[in-house]
């Protein structure tokens, strides 16, 4: 079984990555990607690998038909839950990142929060944007965020650790440079006892996924340091790419 297959992975590891700090920064995500974008509100807008919802909900406050798509249901179903209380008419779809393909459908996409590179195939990272490109309208962009190469290697800390609400969580990384590819242990000690889960995926830097996606067939790719639009420099904070079908 892959790593992001795991239920264990994502339920233990909810807490301390869509805490509400995170809930908190997505406003100010969503004012920076819509600025990017150029989509206007009414406009449909896909948020593939959307988790608890922290960017379809903010979407949808703001009036844009929101369609969220993720393969772990226990984060569907939560999202679902907040939708429902706000009265919000968000589209919830359980799927692989590598089946979704809505030919035509979206005015614009988002893939966030480094929800990219999962795979150990990379014809599976090249399946997904070849999809995101074909479900995109023409003329329409694509934003994509994560936590580049060149910047993990610029922070890079082997081990850390974190406490939530009683749970600890310690983490140990280790980069494998020649292959582009990052392998975490992370280990989570909580009154039930020690839980331990896998993690491994692909790193890319700013150069690899421009390539990628004109390789998918997207044009006018512009890579940003930021949500905020800043450059993509020595002090970029995240690798955000926005690119047009």
């Amino acid at each position: 079984m892959a790593w992001f297959e795991s239920e264990a992975f994502w339920d233990l590891g909810k807490p301390f990555m869509f805490g509400p700090a995170a809930w908190e920064r997505a406003r100010g995500e969503v004012d920076g990607v819509l600025a990017l974008l150029g989509v206007s509100p009414g406009g449909r807008i896909l948020d593939l690998c959307c988790g608890p919802g922290r960017h379809a909900l903010e979407l949808a406050r703001r009036g844009f038909r929101v369609t969220g798509v993720d393969r772990h249901r226990p984060y569907l179903d939560s999202a679902r839950s907040a939708a429902d209380a706000e009265r919000l008419d968000i589209e919830f779809v359980e799927c692989d990142m590598r089946e979704f393909l809505r030919a035509e459908a979206f005015d614009a996409a988002i893939n966030l929060f480094t929800a990219f590179g999962y795979f150990e195939d990379l014809e599976d990272d090249r399946r997904v944007l070849q999809n995101l490109h074909a479900s995109l309208r023409p003329g329409a962009r694509v934003a994509i965020d994560l936590m580049s190469l060149e910047i993990l290697v610029r922070r890079f800390n082997p081990r850390g650790w974190a406490e939530v609400d009683g749970v600890l969580a310690l983490v140990e990384r280790s980069i494998d440079l020649a292959r582009s590819w990052v392998r975490g242990r992370d280990i989570y000690v909580t009154p039930e006892g020690r839980h331990e889960v896998q993690i491994e995926h692909r790193l890319y830097s700013g150069a690899e996924l421009r390539a990628l996606l004109e390789w998918a067939g997207f044009s006018q790719v512009q890579l940003y340091g930021s949500f905020d639009g800043s450059p993509y420099n020595l002090v970029a904070k995240r690798l955000l790419a926005v690119a047009t079908k």
